[in-house]
């Protein structure tokens, strides 16, 4: 088996922006023997994603799950190119989702979580927390790792996590024995938060963002190479030096040598520590 040089832990080739394209750019990544998964955001990707991930026998695998973004009714979302489309809703169906996360091609459930976008009410705050401590029980009793979103909702993020890790005694969840692991997507919080992430058994994820933004540089230097994952976010989040293009797994790269920079290491063992860490997070 052909081992990968990097890990891409969080790419969206399943979405719109790839229609034309996606099985060229799948190709020109695995050729450079780079890695990703697809990571989804409501059932239509998920199945996109699992689809994509069956042609090709190993280097390209699924995460499914509902976004905290289509958790609510109306609003609207700005895409990678500058385009602002409606959200579009959907009801959480915990037997569609777990029928898919049985596939042998799905390494996580994910993206979930917390999106405190600008004109969110408290009503869609509350929706958004049921929907995703119930995905949380989902990837507990599958026993998959979990893709966690957050924007500006770290602090209720930790508060969730807490209670669903160390206070299920008393509320309506499963409670299956496996514990919970996964990855805290784009970090972009303060290394207080970060480190009560880490001490609650996850990974942290980076992406183009730090080639372009000091704000991280702090967190970086202090979380140990063996918990940090490194993650495109393709369409999105282009790094240096493709900023105004369309972001794509093989520019993992540049994440990778950024983290080496900041740490002081060779970008020889950021790349096969992070690609260690994401085959052993996500089983692959």
């Amino acid at each position: 088996m052909i081992k990968p040089k990097l890990i891409d832990t969080h790419a969206h080739i399943n979405f719109s922006p790839y229609k034309d394209d996606g099985d060229e750019v799948i190709k020109r990544t695995l050729k450079e023997n780079v890695w990703f998964i697809n990571v989804s955001s409501q059932y239509s990707t998920s199945q996109r994603s699992i689809k994509y991930a069956e042609k090709y026998k190993q280097g390209v695998y699924a995460a499914v799950g509902l976004h905290p973004i289509h958790v609510n009714k109306g609003g609207f979302e700005t895409e990678y190119d500058g385009t602002i489309s409606e959200r579009e809703f959907e009801e959480f169906d915990l037997d569609k989702y777990k029928k898919l996360l049985k596939n042998p091609k799905v390494v996580a459930l994910g993206e979930i979580g917390l999106d405190y976008f600008e004109d969110i009410t408290e009503e869609a705050k509350e929706n958004q927390k049921q929907v995703f401590m119930q995905q949380l029980d989902l990837a507990r009793q599958m026993d998959k790792p979990v893709v966690i979103h957050c924007r500006k909702a770290y602090n209720d993020l930790l508060d969730l996590l807490e209670m669903f890790n160390f206070g299920c005694a008393n509320c309506s969840m499963s409670c299956a024995p496996n514990k919970l692991r996964g990855v805290i997507h784009c970090f972009m919080g303060r290394w207080s938060q970060a480190e009560k992430f880490l001490e609650m058994g996850f990974h942290i994820s980076f992406n183009g963002l730090i080639t372009y933004a000091r704000d991280y540089d702090k967190v970086i230097k202090n979380i140990p190479l063996d918990r940090i994952l490194i993650e495109t976010d393709s369409p999105y989040l282009t790094p240096v030096p493709h900023r105004e293009e369309r972001n794509e797994p093989l520019h993992v790269k540049y994440v990778a040598k950024k983290i080496a920079e900041i740490k002081e290491l060779k970008y020889s063992e950021v790349a096969k520590q992070t690609t260690k860490n994401a085959r052993e997070l996500f089983g692959i």
